[in-house]
């Protein structure tokens, strides 16, 4: 299917890996030209090039900037170019006891996951009802519904992203800019096959069983039984993304491989 991406502009934050990297190699094959983000330089400059060897003929940059610092995040947005696609992935999680949360690591969460997001939109969105056609699309999670008890305060900040983007999709009305939340399941990005393998190795089983473990006792009420890949997000990112998905506006799209019982 043709999803007539050829020549839209996406803004990818938080993209040098995981879930981010999988959107905006989706994207380069789609015939989009792409901007990734990240904090290092030099990673951001490796994964371009990575992507440049990967998609034949792919027009793909990158910018850098560390959602924790306004005056990055201003530099960044003064050096975009005019953007159809933005999509809100930044983000960070903690396992953290909630009486051991403090308040800097309400506001770091805040900061990164909210924060990032709303100054992008607060800056893309009136450009894109200027020209009549847009698409920003937020990463929230499972965990935004299902508040996790010993992650309190990154569930919360997953929720404040489904009432933002919901609150957006209404000034768009009667025209093409959308504005929609991938509600995402347990994924196996990097960071948590990284935490999978560590675990998998104190316990002297392969990373494989580690998961399968994993999946049984954090999320049995899976479906999927099985972690989700990041291509398989990035793939109903890449519709959200198109033409082709006018009709769906200020929506919450699970791909929660069924973590979720509730049936809205």
């Amino acid at each position: 299917m043709d999803l007539q991406l050829k020549q839209k502009t996406a803004f990818i934050t938080g993209s040098t890996q995981g879930i981010g990297l999988a959107i905006a190699k989706q994207l380069l094959l789609e015939g989009a030209n792409v901007i990734i983000h990240g904090r290092s330089p030099e990673k951001v400059k490796t994964i371009v090039a990575s992507l440049k060897n990967e998609v034949a003929n792919s027009n793909v940059s990158g910018l850098t900037a560390d959602f924790l610092n306004a005056e990055e995040v201003n530099a960044l947005i003064a050096q975009l170019p005019s953007v159809d696609i933005l999509v809100n992935n930044a983000g960070i999680f903690e396992v953290k006891p909630f009486t051991e949360t403090n308040d800097d690591d309400w506001q770091r969460m805040y900061t990164v996951n909210v924060m990032s997001g709303v100054r992008l939109s607060r800056a893309l969105l009136p450009l894109m009802l200027k020209k009549n056609w847009g698409r920003i699309i937020f990463i929230s999670s499972e965990s935004g519904i299902n508040i996790p008890e010993n992650m309190i305060h990154y569930g919360t900040s997953k929720a404040a992203m489904l009432a933002i983007s919901n609150g957006l999709a209404k000034l768009t009305k009667n025209t093409l800019v959308t504005v929609n939340t991938i509600v995402g399941g347990p994924t196996y990005s990097d960071g948590v096959a990284n935490v999978v393998k560590q675990i998998a190795a104190s316990q002297n089983i392969t990373a494989e069983q580690m998961k399968a473990n994993l999946t049984k006792n954090l999320n049995p009420t899976s479906l999927l039984q099985r972690f989700i890949e990041p291509t398989e997000i990035a793939n109903m990112i890449s519709f959200l993304a198109s033409p082709l998905s006018a009709a769906t506006n200020g929506s919450a799209i699970r791909v929660d491989g069924g973590v979720l019982t509730t049936t809205i």
